[in-house]
């Protein structure tokens, strides 16, 4: 018999829980690299949770301007890398997005500064609110007779 001379038992072939463990590390990280490089890294995840949480923050403008009656304002500062809205809620964007703003200039309460007014009846002023990273782009659209926000991938405008 093999082995059995020597005293010791058969060595049975498989592979050990180490280098089952091994081999499941290098393709998780094999496939955090893959995300990464498919959805533009950390900046393209900087982007896409700004803009979610930008568009959010419109609808809740909306949403407290229907709710309470009275016009609603949304103020998005892109040399500061700010926004506000209702009920003091604020929030910042990181500094590697690039912002482009587009709305209506007389709603400006000062320079630099843009602003969406949401009417009690659902309407805006209507804007859109571009974030950037490198090529990649995110555009939040308000529509200015129904005051819909919406969200679509987009390319910078620069």
């Amino acid at each position: 018999m093999f082995g059995a001379g020597r005293g010791g038992a058969r060595r049975s072939s498989g592979f050990s829980l180490l280098e089952i463990l091994m081999v499941m590390a290098i393709i998780a990280i094999a496939s955090l690299l893959a995300v990464a490089v498919l959805t533009g890294g950390i900046d393209g995840l900087r982007l896409r949770s700004s803009a979610k949480e930008i568009a959010s923050n419109l609808r809740y403008t909306r949403a407290q301007a229907l709710s309470t009656g009275q016009p609603q304002k949304f103020v998005i500062d892109p040399r500061a890398h700010t926004w506000r809205t209702v009920g003091d809620r604020h929030g910042e964007i990181p500094r590697s997005l690039g912002i482009l703003f587009t709305g209506t200039r007389g709603l400006q309460a000062r320079a630099g500064e843009g602003a969406i007014l949401f009417f009690p009846d659902g309407a805006s002023t209507g804007g859109r609110v571009q974030l950037q990273a490198g090529k990649a782009a995110w555009n939040v659209d308000v529509a200015w007779l129904t005051g819909e926000v919406t969200l679509k991938r987009g390319e910078a405008d620069r």
